[in-house]
């Protein structure tokens, strides 16, 4: 199975969870972390599986994300499974005017699996969220293992499906 990870990283958070589901992958074949401006569109044709994450910035994917996206051409993942995380501070912890603007504005990964859901892709898996202790991090203690064991199970579920798709036992 060929993964490819694109990611985008402002202050470094989304790269560290990007590099750590990268890693949790090899042992299940082929897998690539880029950076979004590192990204070729014509990888998608050779991939199975599109793992896609951005830091959460108003709701949104950063804009670099999102021009990746909006340059796939329509159905040009038709053939591919696609799974999106992002970075983002709790609300948990956060007076009740900021948890309402987050509850109100949402996160990243939600947005970024529809549109490459909208590109043909099928949702893998849902979107997955990471938290970031503020705006420029760190990364909250555990994530990254979190992050390790998140695509280490959702792997395994992949290499399942194209098992029982080829029709093997």
């Amino acid at each position: 199975m060929n993964t490819m990870v694109v990611y985008d990283s402002l202050y470094g958070n989304t790269e560290k969870v990007a590099q750590a589901i990268a890693g949790a992958m090899p042992p299940f074949g082929a897998v690539r972390a880029l950076r979004v401006g590192e990204a070729n569109l014509t990888a998608l044709e050779s991939t199975d599986l599109l793992i896609v994450g951005s830091p959460t910035h108003g709701g949104r994917a950063t804009p670099a994300i999102q021009e990746f996206i909006n340059k796939i051409p329509a159905g040009g993942l038709k053939t591919v499974r696609v799974i999106a995380f992002d970075t983002r501070i709790s609300a948990e912890d956060k007076g009740i005017g900021l948890r309402f603007l987050m509850r109100l504005l949402g996160y990243a990964a939600g947005r970024i699996a529809n549109r490459l859901r909208a590109k043909g892709g099928s949702l893998a898996a849902p979107p997955a969220g990471f938290i970031v202790e503020g705006k420029e991090g760190p990364l909250k203690e555990g994530e990254l293992e979190r992050a390790t064991a998140w695509a280490v199970r959702i792997i395994g579920q992949q290499e399942h499906a194209l098992v029982a798709q080829q029709g093997e036992p």
